[in-house]
């Protein structure tokens, strides 16, 4: 008689997929909580106990660490020192395993367990059987995700035994499965340890979708969701309306995410390939749109905009005159909800905007490796400015540079922005040399560039961009000072009358 070693966290489906295999001639050996439940179906099970004639120890902790389990499973059937080894030690074979394990994830998600009932939750024997069995898988069959039950029991109705091709891809399927098991315990670790560069990086993503293409046709691409909870994200967001997002629209999205995380008072950002387009804050998020929609209502055609207050009826009819790919806000009115889905394209995202999510880490891919660094989420104060010329700013100039610097910071290097009235009106970014960046940016802005406000990511090398400036009528400058010429540009500042003041902190972003 074939035997089938059942040990479920999930129990899902598993009495019909149990029944199936007693009539298909399988003896069902299971293990605590899933014996009871099969027993309780009226599905005949022998103990685990029985098997190993060892009972069950320390409260469970050991119950299938044992040879005649491990030896049942990694016996070749087509060996013959292996059949006379099993036959000697009375080992009986095991052909089917159907485990899954013990819920990690789902107990390090509970904001309320105790770190002894995360440690309890670490499966030992699970793991090592699902591993035994896919290791032999040209003998065994090894499950460990219920949605493979239904296609199991139809290859065994109609080939009397599982394909080959079908055990070995869910021995792949095992091994995915318990590397990321592992690699979410190893986690863990790293945080209650604060270990910050571990010397082995370990990351589990779980499928989200398969995109069309990636950033072009010609390109695959797919969206994956890492385990945990994380706010200011596409990942967690709840799509209400449109069709589905594309490899170009989560990257869009994520970085209009970035810069609305930045303000805890209303604002608006349009983003364009990355780079924001337009930038405003308000009383009120009506006020804040409407800013960031005139600092470029050109570019913000077929952009994502993030709003970072509920969208009323009055924000839903203007965005709705224009063309938007995507609407990523925390909650929309019913109302204005309905006003939005009158749009078959346009993508509604509910996305939660609560919490700090600046201690995770980012990652950036590179040929044959991985970049980690911590966020650039240090947060700049009034006090951190060093006032560098003989002009100082006022207490609203100070707002306003600050303002400048929080957009900037999430331009493509080299960046600068220029600000007034609390929005953006002028953005160079991704230019090779400081001073082209501010040419665009300058032009950009044209006549409402006197009286306004220049952000810079990274100091000035040299002063023909404060004497551009100056050119335009900019009346104060935020940037982080360190270069070798700093006096430069500081003479060139009070040359020009205009303010400058130093954070002390680039803003690097590539």
């Amino acid at each position: 008689m074939r035997r089938a070693l059942i040990s479920v966290s999930d129990k899902t489906d598993l009495v019909p997929f149990a029944c199936e295999l007693v009539e298909l001639g399988f003896e069902i050996i299971s293990t605590g909580g899933t014996k009871a439940i099969l027993e309780d179906a009226g599905i005949k099970v022998v103990s685990i106990d029985e098997v190993t004639g060892f009972p069950e120890i320390l409260e469970g902790r050991v119950k299938t660490l044992h040879p005649k389990v491990h030896g049942g499973l990694l016996a070749k059937r087509d060996d013959e020192a292996h059949v006379a080894q099993v036959k000697e030690h009375e080992i009986g074979y095991i052909d089917l395993v159907c485990v899954n394990l013990y819920p990690f994830a789902q107990t390090l998600a509970d904001l309320s367990s105790t770190h002894e009932e995360k440690i309890e939750n670490i499966d030992i024997g699970g793991p090592s059987m699902l591993r035994s069995a896919a290791k032999n898988f040209n003998d065994v069959t090894v499950v460990v995700d219920k949605n493979d039950y239904d296609h199991i029991i139809s290859e065994l109705k109609s080939n009397g035994s599982t394909t080959i091709s079908t055990r070995q891809a869910l021995a792949g399927k095992v091994f995915n499965h318990t590397a990321a098991y592992d690699a979410t315990i190893a986690g863990y670790f790293n945080t209650v340890n604060e270990v910050v560069t571990p010397p082995e990086l370990t990351k589990t993503y779980e499928l989200v979708q398969k995109l069309r293409y990636g950033e072009n046709p010609h390109q695959d691409a797919a969206f994956y969701k890492e385990q945990g909870v994380h706010d200011y994200s596409v990942v967690s967001s709840e799509q209400l309306h449109g069709k589905a997002l594309s490899y170009n629209n989560i990257a869009d999205a994520n970085a209009a995410l970035e810069i609305v995380a930045e303000f805890d008072i209303p604002a608006a950002v349009a983003v364009k390939h990355m780079n924001p387009c337009g930038v405003g804050i308000g009383a009120n998020i009506d006020e804040a749109f409407q800013k960031a929609y005139d600092a470029d209502p050109v570019s913000i055609f077929g952009g994502i905009i993030a709003l970072n207050r509920t969208v009323t009826v009055e924000t839903a009819t203007k965005l709705n005159d224009i063309f938007l790919e995507i609407v990523l806000a925390p909650d929309f009115e019913p109302a204005a909800l309905e006003i939005l889905k009158a749009k078959k394209n346009i993508r509604l995202l509910k996305t939660p905007m609560s919490g700090d999510d600046s201690k995770a880490q980012r990652l950036v891919s590179v040929k044959g490796g991985l970049l980690a660094q911590g966020a650039d989420a240090k947060e700049l104060m009034v006090t951190d400015l060093k006032v560098a010329t003989e002009t100082a700013p006022t207490e609203a100039d100070l707002e306003q540079l600050l303002f400048g610097m929080r957009v900037v910071k999430h331009v493509k290097s080299n960046a600068i922005a220029l600000v007034k009235n609390g929005m953006t009106i002028g953005i160079g970014a991704g230019q090779m040399n400081r001073v082209g960046a501010a040419k665009i940016a300058l032009e950009q802005a044209g006549e409402l560039a006197l009286g306004a406000y220049l952000a810079s990511d990274a100091f000035f090398p040299m002063s023909d961009t404060v004497e551009l400036a100056a050119k335009y009528g900019i009346k104060a400058i935020i940037q982080p000072g360190g270069s070798i010429k700093d006096e430069d540009s500081i003479k060139a500042c009070n040359d020009s009358g205009i303010a400058m003041v130093m954070t002390g902190s680039r803003h690097f972003k590539h």
